[in-house]
């Protein structure tokens, strides 16, 4: 009765290129900024603390019309089992009549839409000229991070990576991490654009084990791991820094001084679930800031409705929760060019 399309995982890969989700997920920051999007409330369960969590994310995108949820989990022993670590489900439904449009598998669009992210908050918030990047965490976010904040920065000269509990997985990591930017992210291109991309792919890529070091170093520092306490202490981070903060997406993750609130400029994707379970959360519980010190979202600011960086010298956050607009539109996204490709399985219900 109810014909739809369904993507697997390696459509999914084959489908979408880093490019293109940065665009998306520009395009959903401002939807959401323009009132073109509605989130839902955020449904969250934890198995196991620390080690297996779920989350629904949910929302209406009148101008697409299209409304749906992703349901995802993340259960960090999978690797362990040869198993991936993020599991997840998209499901696109018609706005007007409800009917399905399709259910994708959600991990890769998760992982990609995520990287965008970290390379849109690096594009409007950091310094341009910044040539140190920090990656903290090695986990299934950190290539999609590292190969988006090169994309979007062009003067990147050094991406530092750290483990914050195992120099020899950060070595690991280091050691493959080009050749993985150019297979995975990179080979979907042709002439100038592949050009372009991979001599971004060409910088030093250096492993550290002191974190400290490493951030009074970092002009960009993108934190991406499931820590509830924080990693990065506020004297280390020099002028001028741009931080996004990944990890955080439930109640009482923590990846950064929260005394770093004080006196950086604070952005996010979406004032209520930064406050409710982003990396916001603590420092307005602790009473470090209020809901009120939050500069703005970022479509806003991708829009010119509000200021990003304003001097080379203040230090800018950015809170990146995950929501759910950025999971429906790139799942639009795959849809279209899934059926202009003809690829996918059609079923019906």
């Amino acid at each position: 009765m109810f014909p739809f399309r369904v993507i697997n995982q390696e459509t999914t890969e084959e489908v979408l290129d880093m490019a293109s989700v940065i665009e998306v997920v520009e395009q959903a920051y401002q939807m959401k900024s323009d009132q073109q999007a509605t989130l839902f409330p955020l449904i969250f369960h934890e198995f196991v603390e620390g080690r297996a969590d779920m989350d629904i994310k949910s929302g209406h995108l009148p101008a697409a019309d299209v409304f749906g949820l992703k349901l995802v989990s993340w259960f960090g022993d999978n690797a362990e089992k040869g198993l991936p670590q993020l599991v997840g489900t998209v499901m696109v439904l018609d706005s007007q009549t409800g009917v399905p449009l399709g259910i994708l598998s959600g991990e890769h669009i998760t992982c990609m839409r995520t990287g965008a992210a970290g390379g849109i908050g690096a594009k409007y918030l950091a310094r341009p000229e910044s040539e140190n990047l920090l990656i903290v965490g090695t986990g299934h976010q950190a290539p999609f991070q590292i190969m988006a904040t090169l994309m979007t920065m062009e003067n990147i000269k050094r991406v530092y990576i750290c483990h914050p509990k195992s120099a020899e997985k950060a070595q690991s990591f280091t050691a493959k991490i080009k050749d993985k930017l150019l297979t995975k992210f990179v080979s979907k291109y042709t002439g100038d654009e592949y050009e372009c991309y991979a001599s971004r792919c060409d910088v030093e890529f250096i492993a550290v084990e002191n974190i400290e070091d490493a951030v009074r170093q970092a002009d960009i520092i993108i934190t991406a791991t499931p820590s509830r306490a924080p990693m990065i202490q506020k004297e280390w981070v020099k002028p001028g820094t741009h931080i996004t903060c990944i990890g955080a997406d439930m109640e009482g993750k923590q990846e950064i001084d929260e005394r770093l609130f004080a006196t950086g400029r604070v952005f996010v994707d979406d004032v209520g679930q930064a406050v409710r379970v982003g990396e916001t959360e603590v420092p307005i519980k602790k009473g470090v800031i209020t809901e009120a010190d939050i500069e703005a979202e970022i479509g806003n600011v991708i829009l010119g409705r509000a200021t990003g960086r304003k001097t080379a010298e203040e230090i800018t956050i950015f809170d990146s929760t995950g929501i759910a607009i950025q999971d429906l539109l790139t799942a639009t996204h795959i849809l279209k060019a899934a059926d202009k490709r003809g690829v996918g399985t059609i079923v019906d219900l």
